[in-house]
């Protein structure tokens, strides 16, 4: 719900800031920047975040690092962790998220390129809508994870979408799930109780193949064996597997972001504030959030 997002950004924001400052031990005298996410995303949310940013630097004479949400998301990999090891360039990232499905060409930290993405829904929104089709409560990806664990993903089918090139279709799956459940539960009320767990790792299943089998064939197409997963849906437990285990069938390295670095964090807006800090990439004071921003 945006309206309510956007307020508890309000309400929670200076809170949120003034105890990671605490945190960290640091005042705003010791910020080199202030990095922060102009979007793509809810607006209203995005507007509080840059108002805030922009006045704080206003005040204080800190430059301000406009980072759009997608890039952060492919540049936590780099987040400080020497026990971690990292991409080398240029790299494929597989970036799954609620709002967005995206393969990218990762050139250098700052230079990347979409090569493809979802025309309609993004795969984690396959997942929730799928999850509220069998009686979960938003958002319902987690929890299909969490039964599909111990299902069967061979035990139902679902018509995939067949799209040219290297984007993703996500809409005619949900459809196709709908109509099954729609169908099976006339013949049988208890159906989706009866055989949730399967369900759950059956669909599971059918998105993970449709993210794979493109990214596979992107790596063949760049010639890249250097392969990334990033966004929310890196989470995933099946997606997580899946991508390992065709790493290894195809010599791959591939990397997987710790789950704290998965969803939203303010870690992966730093770092790439970092970087953008390094080029002097500093945004000025005429800009505005963008709802809908490409990389």
């Amino acid at each position: 719900m945006p309206e309510l997002a956007s307020r508890a950004h309000q309400k929670n924001l200076i809170p949120v800031v003034d105890a990671a400052m605490k945190r960290a031990g640091v005042t705003l005298d010791d910020l080199a920047g202030i990095a922060f996410t102009r979007g793509p995303g809810l607006m209203g949310s995005l507007v509080v975040g840059t108002s805030f940013a922009k006045a704080v630097s206003l005040a204080r004479n800190i430059p301000m690092l406009d980072v759009n949400h997608m890039h952060g998301h492919v540049l936590a990999h780099f987040i400080d962790d020497e026990n971690k090891p990292k991409p080398s360039f240029p790299f494929l990232c597989l970036t799954v998220s609620g709002g967005h499905t995206q393969i990218v060409l990762v050139k250098d930290y700052l230079e990347m390129e979409v090569i493809g993405q979802t025309i309609d829904d993004a795969a984690g929104e396959a997942f929730d809508k799928s999850a509220k089709l069998l009686g979960f409560a938003y958002p319902g990806g987690p929890l299909i994870d969490k039964h599909a664990k111990e299902g069967n993903p061979a035990a139902f089918s679902f018509a995939e979408p067949r799209i040219e090139g290297l984007d993703f279709s996500f809409s005619g799956l949900k459809t196709s799930i709908l109509y099954f459940l729609q169908k099976q539960t006339k013949l049988n009320p208890n159906f989706v109780q009866e055989n949730l767990k399967d369900l759950c790792a059956s669909i599971q299943r059918t998105i993970v193949d449709i993210l794979l089998r493109k990214l596979e064939i992107a790596a063949k197409e760049q010639n890249i064996s250097e392969i990334a997963i990033a966004g929310g849906v890196s989470a995933n437990s099946g997606l997580r597997t899946g991508i390992q285990a065709l790493g290894e069938m195809k010599n791959w390295n591939v990397y997987i972001p710790k789950f704290e670095y998965c969803t939203d964090n303010a870690a992966m807006i730093a770092i790439t504030g970092k970087f953008m800090l390094e080029k002097g990439l500093f945004a000025s004071q005429e800009i505005s959030a963008q709802a809908r921003w490409k990389m």
